[in-house]
């Protein structure tokens, strides 16, 4: 058996392509196993499993920013990799691919809504003119969730011109059900916004495009203000983590075998 070759922050650092500080917290946080201590200098002693595990953590924080269970499954395949289990850590790594996989068939899904409605096709059949409390109810939203939208104008609402109360017909209520998808598919706020604006224009062809491409002015601080391109990219980056993992059983096996 050959003598193991140890590495130090230095090198593990560049061999990943970080700051040595990076790899520094990544052990105080416990994302890398524990560094044995050079009995001489007291340098870390990283090793080559190290480096896998580094190349694992740096490639499975890139789903971090989504929440749920696409975050609990990230932080099971770093566990993995800490244990030494690969296999686990793959398994749970086409797990993750599948989750976002079905991120973007919702997302999909609720653009495809949205580009029926904005050709004409009527989402809702409401033939009377509903009170907020009413729509509340048939939509499965808050009350305080339908006056958030109309805050950050995501539709205006017509009021009885008796007691000034909201009223919301068909078109209101279509309106409403486009949001609430979208939303829910967690399109920000902003890009509904932007693509709202865009159909009231008149602009009803690129309405894919202006849920995802913030304009040149907004202050774009999050990836929901671009979801479909998020989403197309986090599907690649799932790929890749499942060819790193795999690529590093192969090496290990053969090493193992040689």
């Amino acid at each position: 058996m050959s003598p193991t070759r140890y590495l130090r922050t230095s090198q593990l650092a560049k061999a990943a392509n970080v700051h040595p500080n990076t790899v520094r917290l990544y052990e105080q946080w416990g994302l890398l196993p524990p560094a044995e201590r050079n009995p001489f200098n007291n340098y870390r002693r990283f090793t080559q499993k190290h480096l896998d595990q580094l190349l694992l953590v740096r490639q499975a924080l890139r789903f971090t920013w989504l929440s749920g269970e696409v975050h609990k499954i990230v932080y099971e395949i770093i566990s993995q990799g800490i244990q030494d289990n690969l296999g686990g850590a793959l398994e749970l790594a086409y797990k993750l691919l599948s989750q976002v996989q079905a991120e973007r068939a919702q997302a999909e899904a609720a653009v495809r809504y949205l580009e029926r409605w904005a050709q004409g096709v009527p989402p809702d059949a409401t033939t009377r003119p509903l009170r907020i409390g009413e729509v509340a109810r048939l939509l499965d939203v808050s009350i305080d969730q339908l006056r958030n939208w109309e805050r950050n104008n995501l539709l205006e609402t017509p009021r009885d011109p008796s007691n000034g109360y909201r009223l919301y017909g068909a078109d209101e209520i279509g309106r409403l059900r486009v949001i609430r998808m979208l939303i829910r598919s967690r399109y920000s706020t902003m890009s509904v916004l932007r693509m709202l604006n865009k159909l009231d224009q008149g602009e009803t062809d690129q309405l894919r495009q202006a849920l995802d491409t913030p304009e040149a002015e907004e202050e774009s601080m999050y990836v929901a203000d671009h979801w479909l391109t998020t989403l197309n990219d986090l599907e690649k980056a799932a790929h890749e983590l499942i060819q790193q993992i795999e690529a590093t059983l192969t090496r290990r096996q053969s090493e193992e075998s040689g």
